[in-house]
């Protein structure tokens, strides 16, 4: 039995309107692979924070606010993320309720864990990979790996499909936190896949998720 945990970007939760196509075919993939194996599912807040964030800046107020409604928005996707599962128990908020839950169930889905500033969701994911000893992270996104610059800004961005965690925690170290960011996992996460070797993809789309979870040929980035 696998132990995995899935960061799933808000950025395909939402890209602007919920996407039940994506999110349908994804409880699917997850419904067929958890009978067998251990899955926690750490939602983003994506389009939703970000568009609020966006308003609240314009007030100038201090970033643990924006970082509240960030951390609040990735709850509200959990909690849909977990409606498609039929769960309506209490969403999990700290590693140990993470723990706790899979010990009873085989998958979980959470938000952002706590109130934890300079922080993602990815770097919750991470450090909830690291507390239940996983044996895969995945980041879901919304472009199929990692470039060298932005690919939506830049034509010429060039896809890296293997990278190592020194030179990717080299690379998020280079980027400076803003609540709202988006970038395929943030500093925090990239600092604790390294210490602890945790194998990691970051992909998208559903075939290449279902093929990652089978060990079979995938598009996306691997970083160990």
């Amino acid at each position: 039995m696998k132990k995995v945990v899935i960061s799933l970007g808000g950025s395909v939760i939402v890209p602007d309107k919920v996407d039940y196509k994506f999110l349908d075919g994804f409880k699917n993939v997850i419904k067929r692979f958890s009978k067998k194996n251990k899955v926690v599912i750490v939602t983003g807040g994506g389009h939703t924070a970000r568009e609020y964030i966006n308003v609240l800046r314009k007030e100038r107020l201090d970033e643990k606010i924006y970082s509240w409604v960030g951390i609040t928005a990735t709850k509200l996707n959990a909690r849909l993320v977990a409606g498609f599962f039929k769960r309506i128990g209490k969403i999990p908020d700290s590693l140990e309720e993470v723990k706790a839950g899979l010990k009873k169930n085989n998958l979980i889905v959470c938000g952002a864990l706590g109130f934890q500033p300079g922080m993602t969701s990815d770097g919750d994911a991470a450090q909830i990979a690291k507390f239940i000893k996983a044996d895969l992270f995945i980041n879901i996104t919304n472009v199929k790996g990692l470039y060298d610059k932005d690919p939506k800004k830049f034509k010429n961005a060039k896809f890296i499909p293997r990278i190592s965690f020194d030179d990717f925690h080299n690379m998020t170290k280079k980027i400076k936190f803003k609540a709202g960011q988006h970038f395929i996992l943030d500093s925090v996460a990239a600092k604790i896949i390294r210490e602890e070797k945790i194998k990691t993809v970051s992909l998208s789309g559903l075939k290449n998720l279902e093929n990652c979870l089978k060990g079979k040929r995938f598009v996306g980035t691997i970083i160990s």
